[in-house]
């Protein structure tokens, strides 16, 4: 048997955390065969990856397919540190973001669903085709891993000093919440919360990206204003409600984006409207039209409204992803609002 049918067949397996072929990530270390029985050694970033079994089937089944294979045994180990380092490069130089369009996700007020619209927003642009990672820069209030469904999920460390993120619906995503524990108390103050962000910038390995977000913790504090100082290249959105309350507080975050000189891409305003289900009218039951005001204000572009719809609530408690379907009510007015956003960058 050639070896380079196996080679080629080895090319269908991905390692999932990376989302790169094992050939092209170098992992594979030896192939022997003898008489159709053919045995691959493997060499992991960590020989505890979760995933191992995963691999091992795709692996087995990719290998078996071919004509007069009789067995496959696959073998694993792990990377050594000369390996690791060429893969993933030094710590340091883990991330440029060079071609990545970095958008900081604030509201100032607390209850606004900027989280539901950050998770929703970053599954839509990954459905229409861009590569996107999302933070949880929400340290103790994080709950992104809820409203993506991933709250059991786990991310991966590599010798303590790369983590690969946790992936779902395309969205490659970092959440204190895939660290510890759901009840676990986190009691730290704003320079070891900034610390820990600059971590989730750094120490992932986040790859390739065309949009990174970050899901800001409300208000006007530490961690948005680190961000806006340090991460010198992120834009800033901000999410409001039509109540005038939410719009006061996020214009201040405005106004502190403008002192920093950091970039407002727009406002989104949440929970616009409630539409009947007798009548099929829009209600506005939290007032109408601060939103685009608070554009106006800023002088930035108002990028949409968001209905209050029980679907997101229930969807969002559950882990249920309405953003999955583009063609869904939905799907429809979160993919106009990312076409926007893509238009500005």
């Amino acid at each position: 048997m050639d070896k380079e049918q196996i080679v080629k067949a080895l090319e269908k397996v991905y390692d999932p955390e990376l989302n790169r072929n094992l050939v092209e990530l170098n992992m594979i270390k030896n192939i022997l065969e003898e008489d159709g029985n053919v045995k691959i050694e493997v060499a992991l970033t960590t020989i505890g990856c979760p995933m191992k079994n995963k691999m091992e089937d795709d692996i087995i089944k990719e290998i078996s397919s071919l004509e007069g294979v009789k067995s496959v045994e696959v073998k694993f180990g792990e990377m050594t540190e000369e390996e690791k380092d060429k893969l993933f490069g030094q710590p340091e130089s883990l991330n440029s973001f060079e071609n990545t369009t970095i958008l900081a996700i604030g509201s100032g007020k607390g209850g606004v669903g900027k989280s539901t619209v950050t998770a929703n927003l970053a599954v839509t642009l990954s459905h229409m085709g861009y590569k996107v990672g999302l933070i949880d820069a929400d340290i103790l209030g994080y709950s992104i891993p809820q409203i993506l469904g991933i709250k059991q999920e786990r991310a991966t460390a590599i010798d303590e000093r790369i983590i690969i993120p946790v992936e779902v619906e395309g969205v490659k995503v970092m959440s204190m919440g895939n660290l510890v524990g759901e009840d676990e108390a986190l009691v730290w103050r704003g320079p070891v919360l900034s610390g820990i962000l600059n971590q989730f910038l750094t120490e992932v390995y986040w790859g390739e990206l065309d949009y990174l977000l970050l899901d800001l913790p409300p208000g006007t504090g530490d961690i948005p204003l680190s961000i806006m100082q340090e991460v010198k290249e992120a834009k800033f959105l901000i999410v409001t409600t039509p109540q005038i309350t939410a719009k006061g507080v996020a214009k201040r975050l405005g106004i502190m984006a403008n002192k920093t000189n950091t970039e407002i891409v727009g406002v989104i305003e949440n929970m616009s409207y409630f539409i009947c289900d007798n009548c099929d009218e829009k209600h506005y039951i939290f007032g109408s039209g601060e939103g685009e005001n608070l554009s106006k204000e800023l002088g930035v572009d108002f990028l949409g409204e968001i209905p209050l719809l029980k679907e997101i609530r229930v969807g969002s408690d559950k882990g249920v992803i309405l953003t999955s379907d583009l063609n869904s009510d939905i799907g429809k007015i979160y993919k106009q609002i990312g076409e926007k956003i893509v238009k500005k960058n």
